[in-house]
């Protein structure tokens, strides 16, 4: 039995093979997490895990900057992704989970305490979408849409983090 899908996926029946293949459908589903038969927006945020790792190895201004072209060059990728789908913010499509969780742990100290935390409040706040993530979510559409509720997911999570490691939670 196998973890990932091997299911025609999307409106538009892609295999994973071609989800691999294209190179805007291999950034969406996160390198290939999402083609995750369960969770599929765990498995992508697991993926930003090497790549918030990568980026925090150099200073705020450079994080910042990679972290912002990937979450405004996410918004192109993602909408492309739902277009060759035929279908708007499949569960496959995880770069935004990606962007989600750099956002997270955008100014905070990198140290495991930290990487799991804000894996767990990421993942909590994209999953319950309190308001205005939930509002966000229905009603803003196309390659935004899929981005922008987990940027605010990854907001609300940075805050809370962020508010722990000053508080000295953790």
């Amino acid at each position: 039995m196998s973890i990932f899908l091997n299911t025609q996926l999307g409106k538009n029946k892609l295999t994973p093979k071609q989800i691999l293949k294209d190179p805007v459908l291999f950034l969406a589903f996160g390198f290939g997490s999402g083609l995750a038969k369960k969770a599929p927006g765990t498995f992508g945020t697991l993926a930003a895990v090497p790549v918030y790792w990568l980026f925090a190895q150099a200073d705020i201004v450079v994080y910042s900057v990679l972290t912002l072209i990937v979450t405004i060059v996410g918004i192109g990728i993602c909408g492309q992704a739902a277009k060759t789908l035929g279908e708007h913010d499949f569960g496959g499509i995880v770069w935004d989970e990606i962007a989600g969780y750099l956002i997270t742990m955008w100014l905070v100290p990198l140290a495991w305490q930290t990487l799991v935390l804000g894996f767990v409040l990421f993942r909590v706040f994209d999953i319950l979408k309190p308001w205005p993530i939930r509002w966000v979510d229905r009603h803003v559409g196309g390659g935004l849409g899929i981005m922008l509720d987990d940027v605010l997911a990854g907001v609300f999570a940075a805050i809370v983090l962020l508010s722990a490691v000053n508080w000295n939670w953790i």
